[in-house]
């Protein structure tokens, strides 16, 4: 990469991060202040971009389930959702062609459809990297979001294969024998090639190659490439060690997509025309917003969950730019359109930011107009939760609140509950016989639910992320609830930040792993001694 793109990339990045929004706002301005001093983009730049889409949805893949998208909120949704928008924005653009505007002139139903087919997508790259900054990527809505793109991801590899210059191999349905892979991987000793890659760059390398293989397979048979890493990565979703490797490329995968937000800035000139079209085409996005929380709080899903979900999907997406070069190459929309894309995409990622990290308080300043939208009866999955008679709560059932659970449990002889946002781990956690629910504790309804009146637990604070301590304090600030509260932090100024929310003990993960370490080395040592003696 040139180091002048790094420079602005840097830069621009840093600049963005200091007034709240995420990096990548920085990285799609540092591609237009590139594109404004007449500095062009190159063929390393783009296959940095595209390796960097493969390693993302490599890692979607690995932490996505196939039984997740048979779900009717996440097909059923996904295909309505576009279909409407399809036929609104068509419409809207054809009613455009009339009035005068020179790049809408001359457009015809097909090219119409076109346009509004790539308008209908929303930003896979954009939805992860704000789920993963608000550390909500395992959460109900979180989930539900990635499903939704995941569905749209293939409706746009179709599309692209069925307008491809490149027809399919007939061996393209040998494809269908990867459905075995999992069961292989059981009873084979290929699931050593994971196990046995350690834990340091064996499997950053490891997480580098499947992907490259998924694509060249895929590829060899007349595929979409992004589609073979995606495979790849949903087939080895329910490996013992899919979490470890997903959060082993986590920085790779950030540094390589710098690259792809580069090359959208770079991607054409805009006009005064250009630039106008594309701030109309975001002041629509509040249709596609509207409509996505309309049909999932139709399929029952609570207002909260709906419109977390909706508000992560409220941009243009990356494969519009995709779908629309394909349009472009064969000729069937004006290659003004993809500069429109990429201005459009840049927009709405930046007035998405701010608004997903300020999700939270715009639901809670207008949640009891939402709260009108839900349905009688909601989905068992995403119902509030009521607490009992327990003593402790942990956060965060990982290795750490496992840990804490077990202590308080078996040493203490306390009444803990343990609560994940992940339904697989609960599940597993209570087939181990461990008292847990699933909830989201960054969710105010279900602080509202909570019955904590009598006798005030201890609630322990466990997960790994910062920003979803930090909210859990929100809202039990919010509802004027003193529990006593323990933490678990990494980082010097994140604990500062805890103490000064409040929370009564502060654990230094590192410090305090190394003390424990030590007494426990001490004390087994000794009495290792004292029986020699």
């Amino acid at each position: 990469m040139d180091p002048l793109w790094i420079v602005f990339a840097f830069t621009f990045g840093f600049g963005v991060k200091q007034i709240g929004l995420p990096p990548l706002v920085g990285f799609l301005t540092a591609g237009f202040a590139l594109n404004y001093f007449g500095i062009e983009g190159s063929n390393s730049l783009q296959q940095i971009a595209d390796f960097g889409v493969l390693l993302l949805l490599f890692s979607i893949g690995l932490k996505l389930r196939i039984k997740d998208l048979l779900k009717p909120q996440i097909w059923a949704g996904s295909s309505i959702h576009m279909l409407i928008t399809v036929l609104v924005f068509a419409t809207l653009i054809l009613i455009l062609s009339t009035i005068g505007f020179s790049v809408f002139s001359n457009l015809s139903l097909s090219s119409s459809i076109l346009i509004a087919f790539a308008l209908s997508f929303s930003s896979t790259i954009f939805a992860v990297k704000i789920l993963e900054e608000t550390g909500a990527i395992s959460s109900a809505h979180g989930k539900i979001a990635i499903g939704i793109l995941v569905m749209q991801d293939i409706f746009a590899v179709i599309f692209l294969t069925l307008t491809s210059n490149e027809t399919p191999s007939p061996w393209a349905f040998s494809l269908l024998l990867l459905i075995f892979i999992p069961s292989i991987l059981k009873r084979t000793k290929l699931a050593n090639l994971i196990n046995k890659a350690g834990h340091g760059e064996l499997m950053i390398l490891l997480g580098v190659l499947l992907p490259l293989a998924g694509a060249a397979i895929f590829k060899l048979v007349g595929l979409k490439a992004d589609l073979g890493a995606l495979v790849f990565g949903i087939l080895l979703a329910n490996h013992p060690r899919a979490k470890e490797l997903a959060n082993s490329m986590l920085n790779l995968k950030d540094l390589f997509l710098i690259g792809f937000f580069l090359t959208i800035g770079l991607s054409g000139a805009p006009t005064l025309e250009t630039m106008g079209i594309a701030l109309l085409l975001a002041l629509v996005m509040p249709f596609k917003i509207l409509l996505f929380f309309m049909l999932l709080t139709k399929f029952r899903l609570r207002a909260r969950t709906s419109f977390f979900t909706s508000l992560s999907l409220a941009n243009y997406s990356e494969f519009g730019l995709i779908v629309g070069a394909a349009g472009v190459a064969n000729g069937w929309i004006p290659s003004e359109w993809l500069v429109i894309f990429a201005l459009s995409l840049s927009i709405t990622f930046i007035i998405a930011s701010p608004l997903n990290m300020a999700a939270q308080k715009i639901y809670t300043l207008y949640q009891s107009r939402l709260l009108t939208f839900e349905s009688t009866t909601r989905l068992e999955d995403d119902e509030p939760i009521e607490f009992k008679d327990e003593e402790v709560i942990v956060f965060g059932m990982g290795r750490t609140g496992l840990e804490v659970y077990r202590v308080m449990e078996e040493q203490y002889h306390k009444n803990v509950l343990g609560i994940d946002i992940s339904s697989n781990k609960i599940h597993s956690l209570e087939k181990q016989g461990k008292k847990v629910i699933q909830g989201d504790a960054t969710d105010l309804n279900f602080w509202q639910r909570v019955n904590l009146s009598k006798n005030l637990p201890l609630v322990i604070l466990a997960t790994s992320s910062h920003t979803t301590h930090m909210r859990v304090i929100e809202q039990l600030k919010e509802i004027n609830c003193a529990v006593q509260l323990a933490s678990i932090s990494r980082y010097k100024d994140e604990m500062e930040e805890l103490k000064q929310a409040g929370v009564q003990v502060v654990f230094d993960l590192y410090c305090e792993a190394g003390s424990g370490f030590a007494h426990h080395t001490y004390n087994m040592f000794n009495k290792t001694d004292a029986s020699v003696n």
